[in-house]
């Protein structure tokens, strides 16, 4: 088994963040395997400096200890140019130069998500009309995915927390993205790329990535690859279901640290929330491996709610 750490250097950690990575290292550890530390920094919006110092140093702080790393995706364009280049020679790809604004108004909704599925709007334009708009701006690239009715496209898996799992993409996400229009390959193609050639067996993440799980285990097999295991995990939300974002700077590390909490008061209380200890204890990741299970996790796989309470049994 082999597990990552994936953070994203915009910010500093919140307990959401920090809830994933815990649960993450724990399954990895539960199973006698190796964690990869991976700083996904590829959006240039996401290369703030220092930040990913901060994020390496408040895993090494939480007792998050990882065996490969900290790799770092924006020194990994070439891997990613290959993997374009295979899809090329496929025949898959496409430019397509639809705006936001322009998904907006063509896309229609996913029923159960809300989020947006392709029309396929650029799919069949002709070669010198292709020419014609790439001299105004620079397209970005879809990947074509099988019609409804082939089975190559209907996605099924298994998720450690939430059960079976299905999903045709053509209905679901439709064509999607694998490099933006500004040249930054997209997460989708990222990650696939990464977990395969990092040798990761086993994803854990937050339950707001789950729709993704089709896509990049398509990616992956088009790419020869077998795709990760994937277990997600709750996110934390606010008392009126908002989930934690690097906004929430009264719950990130930085200012719990800043309090005096102890490292150990925070693994706890992650712990107790995900249901996998009873009391109200301080614990290091290390005395919590022999109490992980996935049937613990699945068993309050609801989001957990970030009250006075929850913080008044950090901050005591």
């Amino acid at each position: 088994m082999r597990g990552r750490f994936a953070p994203t250097p915009s910010g500093r950690m919140h307990l959401g963040n920090a809830f994933s990575a815990l649960v993450a290292w724990l399954s990895a550890r539960a199973g006698g395997g190796e964690m990869v530390l991976r700083i996904e920094d590829l959006d240039p919006r996401a290369q703030r400096p220092g930040v990913a110092e901060t994020l390496i140093d408040d895993l090494a702080w939480l007792g998050l200890t990882w065996d490969e790393g900290p790799v770092f995706q924006s020194a990994r364009s070439e891997v990613y140019a290959r993997a374009l280049e295979r899809l090329e020679d496929l025949g898959l790809l496409y430019p397509c130069f639809c705006t936001r604004a322009d998904l907006r108004a063509a896309s229609a909704p996913h029923a159960s998500d809300g989020a947006l599925v392709y029309p396929g709007t650029c799919r069949g334009i002709p070669p010198e009309e292709v020419e014609r708009r790439s001299s105004l701006r620079p397209p970005s690239l879809r990947l074509r995915v099988p019609g409804e009715d082939d089975p190559a496209g209907t996605i099924e898996f298994c998720d450690l927390a939430y059960g079976p799992r299905r999903e045709v993409l053509a209905r679901d996400c439709g064509d999607f993205l694998v490099r933006r229009s500004d040249g930054v390959v997209a997460y989708q193609l990222a990650v696939v790329v990464d977990d395969a050639l990092m040798g990761v067996t086993q994803v854990v993440r937050g339950h707001d990535l789950l729709p993704s799980c089709a896509r990049q285990s398509y990616l992956a097999r088009l790419l020869g690859w077998k795709p990760p295991c994937y277990g997600h995990v709750p996110l934390l939300v606010s008392p009126g279901g908002r989930r934690l974002a690097k906004r929430d700077r009264d719950l990130d590390l930085g200012a719990l640290r800043s309090r005096g909490v102890a490292p150990e008061r925070i693994v706890g209380a992650l712990a107790r929330a995900a249901g996998l200890i009873d009391d109200e204890v301080d614990l290091t990741p290390a005395e919590l491996v022999g109490t992980f299970s996935w049937e613990k996790i699945a068993a309050h796989r609801e989001d957990i709610v970030v009250d006075d309470e929850f913080l008044a049994s950090i901050v005591r």
